[in-house]
C-alpha cells in the first residue's frame, strides 16, 4: 500500500509497552493529541508481558529512588484513581545478606536511600528471621527490608493505562512498526509505516529492547542492548511468604536471583545470567531452571516441594551503566528518549510516562532537574547501578 497524504499529531510515541502506554496517558492528559505506533498486534505484547511484576524504590542512585517512589504512589492508589484492579500488593522487598560483604553494600547503600525518602532499615538476622520466618538461618546475617515496596500485575496495568488514553482520544495503531524518518534540519518531520505517514512536534521512542533500532533511524546512536533473562511461575500454594526476597550474591552462571509470591499464591522467580546473554533471543534454556532452583531451595528449603508450571524469557534493554535514558536526543531536537530501562520498565513506567509528559511540554519541576542530571541521554555512562 503507498502511504496516503501525512496525518499530523502533537505527539507520536513508538512503543505500547510498559513505558508508552503510561506516557501517551499522560501527555493525552495534557490535552495533546497523540498517535501510539506499535509493530506487534496488541499492548503490551513486547517485553511487558514477560515482567515479573516486582515494583522497588529500593536503589542504590537518587534518580530512580525518587522515580519508583513515585510510581509507588501510582500504583499503590491505582484502583482509587482508575477504578482498575491491577492486584497491587505492598508486600515489601528484602535484600539477604550472607556474607559480610553484601551486609556492608546494603549498609553503605542505607545513606543515600534514607536521604532521599525511602523507608528502609536494616533488620539483624533473628529480626529479618521474623519478618521471613521461612529463611535458611544458617550463616544469615540479616538484610535490609522495605516495607512499602510491592508488586502488580504488568498485564493488568499496561491494559489499563491503554484504555485510559483511548478514552482521552489517543490513537492505538498496532502491527505498525515505523520504516523511515525523514529528518530536515536536525528535526524528524515525518514518520513511515507500510500503511501511512505521519508527522508531529514530538517524537517519543519508547521501544524498549528495540530502541536502538528505532534511533538509527534518527541517525542516532543509543547505548542499549537487549539482555535476555530467565524466569518462571510455581503452582498456586497458600500464602506464606510475604516480601519479594534478593540475593545479590554471584554464583557460576547468574549474579543475583528474587522471588516472590504473588497475591494469587504463585512462586515468581527470575535470574541475572552472567555472563549476559546479548541479543533478541527468547527461548527457553534448559540450565536456568536447574541452577535458579538449586540457589533458591539454599535460602528457603521450603521451596523444594513446589510445582513449577512455567519458564518463560524476556528481554531487559541495557545501558552501560545500568541506568535508564529520559531525555532529548543529541543532534534531533523533537526526538524524546524514554529507553534503557534495565528490566525495570514496569516498576519506572508510570513516573517515567509522567517525566516524559512533562519534558515534551516543557513542564519540567526542580526535582525532575535533578532526575535528569542522572539519566540525561550526554551523560559519561560511567558506574554502575549496585541494585540491578
Amino acid at each position: 500500500m503507498n502511504p496516503t497524504s501525512t496525518k499530523n499529531f502533537d505527539v507520536i510515541v513508538l512503543g505500547a509497552g510498559s513505558i508508552g502506554a503510561p506516557t501517551a496517558y499522560y501527555l493525552a492528559k495534557k490535552g495533546l493529541k497523540v498517535l501510539v505506533l506499535e509493530s506487534v498486534p496488541s499492548v503490551g505484547q513486547g517485553s511487558n508481558k514477560r515482567a515479573i511484576g516486582g515494583i522497588r524504590a529500593t536503589h542504590s542512585d537518587p534518580a530512580k529512588i525518587s522515580l519508583c517512589l513515585r510510581s509507588i504512589e501510582i500504583f499503590s492508589t491505582f484502583k482509587e484513581e482508575f477504578g482498575d484492579d491491577i492486584e497491587w500488593d505492598r508486600c515489601g522487598y528484602a535484600f539477604v545478606a550472607y556474607r559480610e560483604r553484601e551486609e556492608q553494600t546494603l549498609k553503605n547503600l542505607l545513606v543515600t536511600q534514607k536521604s532521599f525518602g525511602l523507608n528502609i532499615d536494616w533488620l539483624d538476622a533473628a529480626a529479618f528471621r521474623e519478618i521471613i520466618p521461612d529463611i535458611n538461618p544458617e550463616g544469615l546475617l540479616g538484610g535490609t527490608f522495605s516495607p512499602d515496596d510491592g508488586s502488580a500485575s504488568p498485564l493488568l496495568t499496561n491494559h489499563a493505562y491503554y484504555t485510559h488514553a483511548q478514552s482521552l482520544g489517543v490513537e492505538f495503531h498496532f502491527c505498525e512498526p515505523v520504516r523511515k524518518m525523514q529528518l530536515e534540519h536536525g528535526k524528524i518531520v515525518s514518520l513511515t509505516t507500510d500503511l501511512d505517514t505521519y508527522s508531529a512536534g514530538v517524537v517519543v521512542n519508547c521501544a524498549g529492547a528495540w530502541a536502538a533500532e528505532v534511533g538509527k533511524l534518527a541517525g542516532v546512536d543509543l547505548p542499549v542492548r537487549p539482555d535476555s533473562h530467565e524466569a518462571a511461575i510455581t503452582e498456586p500454594v497458600a500464602r506464606f511468604l510475604g516480601p519479594m526476597i534478593v540475593d545479590i550474591r554471584p554464583a557460576p552462571g547468574s549474579t543475583n536471583y528474587y522471588f516472590y509470591q504473588h497475591i494469587t499464591g504463585q512462586i515468581i522467580f527470575c535470574i541475572t545470567p552472567a555472563p549476559n546473554a546479548w541479543g533478541f533471543d527468547t527461548r527457553e534454556t534448559s540450565a536456568f531452571l536447574p541452577m535458579v532452583s538449586k540457589r533458591m531451595i539454599e535460602v528457603m528449603p521450603r521451596l523444594k516441594n513446589l510445582r513449577v508450571r512455567r519458564t518463560w524469557r524476556g528481554l531487559y534493554p541495557m545501558t552501560p551503566d545500568g541506568f535508564p535514558i529520559f531525555g532529548w536526543a543529541p543532534g534531533v531536537s523533537n526526538f524524546l528518549l524514554g529507553v534503557g530501562l534495565c528490566g525495570q520498565g514496569f516498576m519506572l513506567g508510570p513516573s517515567g510516562g509522567e517525566l516524559l509528559a512533562r519534558q515534551a511540554t516543557g513542564s519540567l519541576t526542580d526535582q525532575d532537574q535533578m532526575i535528569l542530571t542522572y539519566v540525561s541521554p550526554d551523560r559519561a555512562f560511567e558506574g554502575q547501578e549496585l541494585l540491578k
